[in-house]
């Protein structure tokens, strides 16, 4: 029996939801606030989380982000639930990372409907593929399926290297990252001296310098081919869309990144559920840093917004609110395409918070 966990902080809604599920077959744990919520989803782990917005100690904002960083619960299907039905708490909620919003109140039907769509869909991708370019090729195709991912994968490249042919240095811009479809690939760093440290050893169904892209967008290390090699080359905006646009997909391609080594999961999903302001902020401060002009007063880039969404990971429209809220606040000033930098200490706290 699934379990679902019912986070409600107005007695009757909670009642009166919970019993809808139950006669639906469904096993239903409560909760009467959102931070009683986080401790009953971290003790039941349940199948899916119903949560309001609006509550008392911890808003459900707070819930779906305490929840999201934790490997743990972090795959769990998520729908917001508030009576409020402005655009601006859908979208926010859904930049958060919720899967699905239900305004109250609400038909029994349209709660069933969005509860079996969303189990549906979390059971597909949980299942896991297998390790190897088969099993990406399936996830890929899946993950088309998906109206935000469905040009997933169109312009990936597959290229052959040969023994101790270099696939990139340290402190190359990272604009594709080499999945290993055959072959060997050791990854190094040179020090002062000129001596080389491997940092590691890649096979099939690898993925080679994806943590350079996310952190600086620059590679951390040098990659060199151990044997004859065929890499498929995945452009930077399919694999920030995978990790950015539905919650489905990134939390399964962060698995497949980090192999469920824990330590790196957890890595991952901090950068994945990064806030869209701190996304922003991050490839504000690295296209600034690489491209603007040399002198302190000269903190300017020309780009164009299509451009920048690509490179946060997030829609345009997006991208253009969280520009026009940082302008208000005094962070940067923008004048056509142009993006200048006015207050970088501020900027740079909310890039590293």
């Amino acid at each position: 029996m699934k379990k679902i966990l019912l986070i409600e902080d107005n007695p009757d809604m909670r009642e009166n939801t919970a019993e809808t599920l139950e006669l639906a077959g469904y096993s239903v744990v409560t909760a009467e606030n959102g931070r009683r919520g986080v401790e009953e989803a971290k003790k039941q782990v349940p199948d899916l989380i119903l949560c309001d917005i609006m509550m008392p100690e911890l808003d459900g904002y707070g819930v779906l982000h305490m929840l999201g960083r934790n490997p743990a619960t972090a795959e769990i299907p998520f729908i917001f639930l508030s009576a409020k039905a402005e655009r601006g708490d859908v979208r926010k909620g859904m930049e958060l990372g919720a899967d699905d919003y239900l305004t109250k109140p609400f038909e029994e039907n349209e709660l069933l409907n969005a509860v079996e769509t969303r189990m549906k869909r979390s059971d597909l991708f949980r299942k896991g593929f297998d390790r190897g370019s088969s099993g990406f090729g399936v996830f890929l195709e899946q993950a088309r399926g998906i109206d935000v991912l469905k040009d997933i994968g169109n312009g990936r490249k597959n290229r052959q290297f040969y023994k101790k042919d270099v696939l990139f240095h340290e402190g190359d811009e990272m604009r594709q990252v080499p999945y290993i479809i055959s072959g060997k690939v050791r990854t190094f760093m040179v020090n002062n001296d000129g001596k080389e440290f491997v940092t590691g050893l890649h096979g099939e169904g690898d993925f080679v310098g994806y943590m350079g892209l996310l952190e600086s967008g620059l590679a951390t290390e040098t990659a060199e081919a151990m044997e004859d090699t065929t890499v498929s080359l995945i452009p930077r905006e399919d694999l920030l869309a995978l990790l950015y646009k539905d919650r489905d997909v990134s939390i399964q391609f962060i698995k497949m990144l980090a192999h469920n080594v824990k330590e790196k999961e957890q890595h991952l999903l901090q950068l994945a559920y990064a806030s869209v302001r701190q996304r922003v902020a991050q490839a504000l401060l690295r296209i600034h840093s690489r491209f603007a002009g040399k002198n302190d007063e000269d903190l300017g880039v020309r780009i164009s917004r299509d451009d920048l969404a690509a490179i946060v990971g997030t829609a345009t429209e997006s991208l253009i609110r969280c520009l026009s809220d940082l302008k208000d606040e005094g962070l940067i000033a923008t004048q056509g395409r142009d993006i200048h930098i006015i207050d970088h200490n501020s900027l740079l706290k909310l890039a590293s918070r």
